[in-house]
């Protein structure tokens, strides 16, 4: 009998493998995806005391105000926009990026791409 694993699983295991080695400091915090499959989060975490700085998603307002769809890539741009934003805001310039175990491709991509163009160094 063959033994099903799911995707969600393997992301799991490779986010696990990452975050052995990728881990965020006070001067470089880390920026960490999470992508539903209809909505897209971010957060800027310093791992040494365990705080959330700053965070978005496509549930805030800034990005799903005027009734457009969250689960694009048009929306994952915004919340890489927004969660710079408020990094620099906060004096977060560089951070290193973790993926969450996806594939560097399409929403993580251009929230990525997002934060660089607002300012974000990674």
């Amino acid at each position: 009998m063959i033994k099903k694993v799911s995707k969600n699983l393997t992301r799991k295991k490779r986010h696990q493998r990452v975050r052995n080695k990728v881990t965020g400091t006070a001067e470089r915090p880390r920026l960490n995806v999470y992508r539903s499959l209809s909505n897209m989060y971010a957060q800027i975490i310093n791992d040494e005391t365990g705080q959330t700085i700053v965070a978005a998603s496509t549930l805030d307002k800034e990005v799903s105000g005027e009734g457009k769809a969250v689960g694009n890539k048009d929306a994952a741009k915004l919340v890489g926009e927004l969660v710079a934003k408020r990094a620099l805001e906060k004096g977060v310039k560089t951070v290193t990026f973790d993926r969450g175990g996806y594939i560097y491709h399409g929403r993580v991509k251009a929230l990525a791409e997002g934060a660089r163009e607002a300012g974000l160094d990674f």
